[in-house]
C-alpha cells in the first residue's frame, strides 16, 4: 500500500487518528488521558514528519518512533501548548523558554557542519538546511522547515466552505488552482451533484495552464542554477506570457477566485493560436537545450534518487516519475479521453526531473487543446451536508489530498497534505556522493513548496 497521510482529529474525550492510504483508510481512537499511538515510520518513513506535527499539535504520543523532537513547534514555542486542541483559544502564541533543536549532524574528524538559512538570500520562503560535511562532499542533510506558522487548519475551523476558500486558494501561490479544485471536488460530494463536462473542463484547462507555468518556470531556473541563464531567459518569457493569459482568462495573475460553478464565454480560436505558438517555442527550446553537452554533464547523475527509495518514501509528483514510478491522479477516465499520457524516467537524477517536465508541458498543452469549447452551462451548487470528505488533484508538484469534516453546516476539520510534505524528506536521500555547490540545482530540480508545507 501507499501511504498518504495521517492526521488527528479532536472528537471531545478521544482523539480519533486517520491513516490514508491509497487503497484504504484506517481510523484508531485514543484517549485523552493517555494518547499513545504506534509510529508507522519504520515500514513508512514519510509518516514520521505527520507523526511529530501531531505530538506538536495534539500532544499526542508516538510510540517507537526514532525521531521524537518537536517538528511545528520552534525553539520559542511553549512545548506544552497544543494548539490543534479543540479547548486552545489563544489569540496568539506567548513566547517561551528557549529549547535549543537538537540537529543531526555526522561528527568525526575533519567533517564540519554547514547550516544554510532559515533566511536566503533569494526571494523565497524561510527554510533550513543543516549539512554535515567533509570537504566538499556532503556526508547528511537535515531539512528543517516551519518557520511560519500559520495556524491555517485552526484559522478555517467554523467557517463555511465559502468562506475558507480565499484562505485556502492562497495556502501555496503555484497550486492555487489544484488547491481550489480539492476543495470544489469536496463541495460536490457534500452538495451530492456531478460537474457539467463543460465546467470539468474549464478547470482542467485552468490547472494544466497553472503546470504549464511553473514547468517553464522551473525549466529556466534548473539550467540557471547549473550556469546557463540563457535557458532562464527564454523561459521566463514564456511563463510570463502564460501568467498574463490566467489573469486574462481569471481575472487574477495566480487563478485566485478562478474555480468557481459559473460559466463563461472562452475565445477558443485565440487561445488555440496562443497555445500552437507556446508549442513552437517549446519544441525549440527543447532541440536547444538537449543539445549543450556541458549542460548535461552537470545535470546527469547529480542527485540520484533511486526506484526503490522512491517508492519507499512514498513519493509524488515529478519526483516520483523521474525515478520510474508511473503515478499521477490525472489517470482517471476523463483525462485519458483527453490525451493524458504519464510522463516518466528512470534515472531518477537533476536530468530526469528536467526532462520529466518537458515530457509534462508538452502533453499538457496537447491536452488544454482538447479541453477548449466555447460551450456554456448553467450550475447552482446544492446546500451542502455535514459529513466527512476526502479529495485529490495533481498538482504542479505532485499528488495534493484535502480532507475536511463537516459539522453543522461550517468546517469541523480542516487537513490538507502537500505534495512538498511528501518529498521533502526525501530530499535528503538525493545528496549522496554530491557536492555542497550541488545543492541548489537539486533542491531547484525537486521545486518544493515551502509555503504549502507549513501550513
Amino acid at each position: 500500500m501507499r501511504f498518504i497521510a495521517r492526521y488527528a482529529k479532536d472528537r471531545g474525550r478521544v482523539f480519533e487518528i486517520a491513516t490514508v492510504y491509497d487503497t484504504k483508510v484506517i481510523k484508531e481512537q485514543v484517549h485523552k488521558e493517555k494518547p499513545v499511538i504506534k509510529t508507522l515510520s519504520h515500514e513508512h518513513p514519510t509518516a514520521l514528519w505527520f507523526e511529530r506535527k501531531m505530538q506538536d499539535d495534539f500532544g499526542i504520543i508516538v510510540e517507537d518512533a526514532f525521531d521524537k523532537r518537536p517538528l511545528v513547534h520552534q525553539e520559542y514555542f511553549d512545548t506544552n501548548l497544543h494548539p490543534m486542541r479543540k479547548d486552545f483559544k489563544e489569540k496568539e502564541l506567548k513566547k517561551s523558554k528557549f529549547h535549543p533543536y537538537d540537529y543531526e549532524v555526522i561528527k568525526g574528524e575533519g567533517v564540519f557542519q554547514v547550516s544554510v538559512g532559515p533566511i536566503h538570500a533569494g526571494i523565497i520562503e524561510p527554510g533550513h538546511f543543516h549539512f554535515s560535511q567533509a570537504g566538499e562532499k556532503i556526508l547528511h542533510l537535515e531539512v528543517r522547515h516551519f518557520y511560519k506558522y500559520r495556524a491555517i487548519e485552526k484559522m478555517v475551523e467554523g467557517k463555511t466552505l465559502q468562506e475558507a476558500k480565499p484562505i485556502i486558494e492562497r495556502i501555496s501561490g503555484n497550486e492555487s488552482i489544484a488547491y481550489q479544485i480539492c476543495l470544489r471536488d469536496i463541495m460536490l460530494q457534500a452538495s451530492k451533484q456531478e460537474l457539467p463536462q463543460a465546467l470539468q473542463k474549464r478547470h482542467a484547462f485552468l490547472l494544466e495552464l497553472e503546470r504549464v507555468i511553473h514547468h517553464l518556470t522551473d525549466l529556466g531556473f534548473i539550467p540557471n542554477d547549473a550556469g546557463f541563464s540563457a535557458a532562464l531567459a527564454f523561459c521566463s518569457k514564456l511563463a510570463e506570457d502564460a501568467r498574463r493569459k490566467m489573469k486574462e482568462l481569471t481575472g487574477h495573475r495566480f487563478g485566485f477566485g478562478a474555480i468557481d460553478f459559473e460559466t463563461k464565454f472562452i475565445d477558443t480560436t485565440s487561445l488555440h493560436e496562443w497555445l500552437d505558438n507556446l508549442q513552437k517555442s517549446v519544441e525549440f527550446f527543447e532541440d536547444w537545450i538537449l543539445d549543450i553537452p556541458s549542460l548535461w554533464d552537470r545535470l546527469d547523475t547529480t542527485g540520484v534518487l533511486s526506484l526503490k527509495k522512491a517508492i519507499k518514501y512514498d513519493s509524488v509528483g515529478v519526483v516520483a516519475k523521474a525515478s520510474g514510478v508511473k503515478i499521477d491522479r490525472r489517470l482517471n477516465p476523463f483525462y485519458l479521453q483527453h490525451g493524458f499520457e504519464v510522463a516518466y524516467e528512470n534515472s531518477g537524477d537533476v536530468a530526469a526531473r528536467f526532462k520529466v517536465r518537458i515530457k509534462e508541458l508538452k502533453n499538457s498543452l496537447q491536452m488544454m487543446h482538447n479541453f477548449l469549447e466555447e460551450k456554456t452551462t448553467s450550475f447552482k451548487l446544492n446546500s451542502l451536508q455535514d459529513g466527512e470528505f476526502m479529495s485529490y488533484s495533481e498538482s504542479s508538484i505532485g499528488e495534493l489530498f484535502m480532507a475536511i469534516d463537516i459539522k453543522n453546516g461550517v468546517i469541523e476539520r480542516f487537513f490538507v497534505r502537500d505534495p512538498s510534505f511528501m518529498n521533502w524528506q526525501a530530499l535528503h536521500l538525493m545528496m549522496s556522493n554530491d557536492i555542497i555547490a550541488d545543492f541548489p540545482l537539486i533542491n531547484k530540480s525537486c521545486d518544493l513548496s515551502y509555503a504549502g508545507n507549513d501550513l
